[in-house]
């Protein structure tokens, strides 16, 4: 599995439907998940800036497994977002019921994630959302990143400040065996 992580707008999604269509990989986005199948008081909510509880995460990415072959390289997006759910992850890796291959940790500034989040204009996507969730990136994602780097699990520190293809042919190289 190839953890694509990094705060919303750095361009995990662009990066890796793009890597997922060269390689020939499934390509697992949470997020598309979620926004296909969360409704009522939870998708107001998940519209509103706010976390699913990392139960509700957990079951979502198990019930993801269960839908390929996880013994197959494939891209996961959006997954872990909280220690609780990065735990679980490595717990499941550990116990070599999934292979983490490597992180890719995408990272732009705040003033390049809000350009390109305000430009998307999704209904989620307001200043005060968007300031909360690079908060958020500071405060759980960084941490996490750091976890697995002392988990022994290889993590690449990617710019996501360039244009899509630049940023992905600095990507591509790192994944070719």
């Amino acid at each position: 599995m190839i953890l694509i992580m990094g705060v919303a707008g750095a361009g995990k999604s662009v990066l890796g439907r793009k890597v997922a269509d060269n390689l020939g990989l499934p390509w697992l986005s949470t997020g598309e998940f979620l926004r296909m199948l969360v409704t009522g008081k939870r998708r107001k909510e998940m519209l509103a800036g706010q976390l699913l509880s990392d139960t509700e995460m957990i079951q979502l990415a198990d019930k993801i497994f269960h839908m390929i072959e996880i013994k197959d390289e494939f891209i996961l997006d959006g997954f872990p977002r909280t220690v609780g759910q990065a735990d679980w992850l490595i717990a499941q890796h550990s116990a070599g019921l999934i292979k983490i291959s490597t992180v890719l940790h995408i990272e732009a500034s705040e003033d390049v994630v809000r350009e390109r989040l305000l430009d998307r204009g999704r209904q989620d996507d307001t200043k005060e959302a968007i300031a909360s969730r690079f908060n958020e990136y500071r405060q759980t994602t960084l941490p996490m990143i750091k976890d697995f780097e002392k988990k022994d699990i290889l993590v690449h520190h990617i710019s996501g400040e360039g244009t899509p293809e630049e940023v992905y042919d600095s990507v591509l190289p790192l994944l070719k065996d």
